[in-house]
């Protein structure tokens, strides 16, 4: 079996899938690649199901020796990645040969750098999905972030002998994909709780991601909204990219390992289209907040679904 050799863990890197649907009334949220657009691509690149699980590297990544050949794609963010001290280029596939050293650094842009194996990596899967859910301890490679000396399995395929040959996404694809720094919502649950004044505040202020944020969260800094009329609430479902806004005023943005309730007034969400530019963002970088409705909302989704699916988003 084909094996990756973990020589550094980076500063947080984990096994994730596109995560585990259906299990919020259990209280576990679906954890999954924060930027699930650059895993599917990158396993599309080596061959792989869309969901097929990789490694999440985020803002510092890691070293990994392959002791025997191996197919692999990055994509995401440019963590300036080297094989043998040879730059590896994102978005697109590449030829590891046995006894190779891939090397990544800090990251240039983005938060996230996501490695593809052909194979997938092979983990015990937690309620039917190899993610990582740091939060809870489960899930991924024995629950937690990688560390030196670990050693992860790849699948039988990646084992299998094919010729290879390059593969790399459409610069023109990448473009309609790009992760956005003005994020477009929808109108949330409690939006009519907030007076004209507070919404005003919400949409023309630039908020910043500070360094609180998590894969539970993107906690944001700036001005801050105006109390919700109605105050105190319930507390109810949560949906991911949820934008609550406590006491303090200040946005908070539910991410994938959200907790499944909260009492907080629900001002808006983020569409469905932009939840990956959610994983790219890191401490410091600035968001604006855009209201559409939600039929251009669900358009935008389409739009975004028939540009993964189709033959031109992968050139060979």
């Amino acid at each position: 079996m084909s094996l990756i050799e973990v020589r550094a863990p980076g500063l947080l890197t984990t096994v994730q899938d596109l995560g585990r649907e259906g299990f919020g009334p259990m209280g576990v949220s679906p954890s999954g690649a924060a930027d699930p657009v650059a895993l599917r691509i990158g396993n599309r690149l080596v061959g792989n199901a869309e969901g097929g699980a990789g490694l999440e590297m985020t803002l510092l990544g890691g070293t990994f020796t392959f002791p025997e050949r191996a197919e692999i794609a990055l994509t995401g963010a440019d963590f300036r990645a080297t094989l043998d001290n040879q730059s590896v280029d994102l978005w697109s596939s590449a030829e590891v040969r046995a006894g190779q050293t891939l090397r990544l650094e800090a990251t240039r842009t983005g938060a996230r750098c996501y490695l593809c194996v052909r194979g997938g990596i092979l983990v015990k899967l937690f309620l039917g999905s190899a993610s990582t859910h740091l939060l809870s301890g489960l899930g991924g490679f024995e629950g937690r972030a990688l560390r030196k000396g670990d050693v992860l399995k790849i699948g039988t395929a990646g084992a299998s002998f094919r010729t290879f040959r390059k593969r790399k996404v459409a610069a023109k694809a990448l473009e309609k994909l790009a992760p956005r720094k003005t994020l477009r919502v929808t109108a949330g649950p409690q939006s009519d709780w907030f007076s004209e004044a507070a919404n005003d505040v919400f949409y023309k202020t630039t908020y910043h991601v500070t360094e609180e944020s998590n894969r539970m969260g993107l906690r944001l800094g700036g001005a801050p909204i105006p109390a919700a009329a109605r105050g105190d609430m319930t507390s109810e479902g949560v949906s991911l990219g949820a934008v609550q806004i406590p006491a303090s005023g200040l946005p908070i943005i539910l991410f994938v390992e959200q907790q499944t309730t909260g009492g907080y007034p629900k001002i808006t969400n983020v569409i469905s289209a932009d939840l990956s530019s959610l994983g790219q963002l890191r401490p410091r970088d600035e968001v604006r907040f855009e209201l559409v409705e939600m039929e251009t909302a669900r358009a935008l989704l389409v739009e975004q679904e028939k540009l993964l699916a189709s033959k031109e988003l992968i050139l060979e």
